[in-house]
């Protein structure tokens, strides 16, 4: 079972995925509208509400900001790669997204909010050496993991292989790359991926990248949060491909 937090993470699941929720817990002290709306949603889809104490809500949250409601939800699976191979010989102009060895289960919702934002087809996902999809990760992605296509790869370095096979050019963030990121002409056809916190890619991942990338560092801080990193790369994706299909 997954725990999900928060008013903007719950309504989100609730929105697109009302048959993965069991049950919403509800701190019995608390009334305002956000939570009765959310009370009125469950109920039209028949998802019992219990009412619990603050002190029991807190435990259920492990430690996350609840906001007063936490759901039972089934635990979340990523897709299998072989319906990531089905989902792209659909995908016209792929629009990808891979995060590398990220521990921190916040910063992995984050980046997960970001391409959601960003509009990807698809996020990789190694199921090694990554933060699991926890509460925190639920909570910092508030709710975006309900629409996201995300896939747990065995082999990230051998999954990248394949793309470019396909035609799909792979660029790697690195503080430390020559090449500005607003510098890069991202293809029609495109995969981002981002490193971990402290050492970013592995150096096995950098070698079967076609670009890497780095964002400016112009005041004294050494580099940006992986999350923001990612938001401003994927984002430099998006302005892009809305220049090169905008009308002549």
């Amino acid at each position: 079972m997954t725990i999900v937090t928060g008013i903007h993470a719950v309504a989100e699941f609730l929105r697109s995925s009302p048959e993965r929720v069991l049950r919403l817990s509800i701190q019995r002290d608390r009334r305002d509208e956000a939570l009765s709306n959310l009370i009125r949603i469950a109920r039209d889809h028949d998802i019992q509400v219990t009412q619990v104490s603050r002190d029991a809500l807190n435990r259920i949250s492990e430690g996350t900001v609840h906001q007063g409601i936490a759901a039972h939800c089934q635990e979340f699976q990523p897709r299998t790669e072989a319906e990531f191979e089905s989902l792209f010989e659909t995908l016209a102009d792929p629009f990808l997204f891979a995060i590398e060895g990220v521990q921190d289960p916040r910063n992995l919702g984050a980046c997960l909010r970001s391409a959601a934002g960003a509009g990807v087809d698809a996020v990789l996902l190694p199921r090694n050496r990554s933060a699991p999809l926890s509460s925190a990760a639920f909570k910092s992605a508030s709710g975006a993991l309900s629409s996201l296509f995300i896939v747990g790869v065995a082999n990230l370095v051998r999954r990248l292989e394949w793309l470019q096979a396909q035609g799909v050019w792979v660029v790697g963030t690195d503080d430390q790359a020559s090449k500005r990121y607003t510098d890069y002409d991202y293809g029609s056809s495109t995969l981002v991926v981002v490193g971990s916190e402290d050492v970013g890619l592995r150096n096995l991942t950098k070698d079967r990248c076609d670009a890497l990338v780095s964002i400016p560092m112009e005041g004294r801080v050494p580099s940006l949060n992986v999350s923001v990193a990612s938001g401003i790369v994927l984002y430099e994706c998006v302005r892009q491909r809305a220049l090169r299909n905008a009308p002549k």
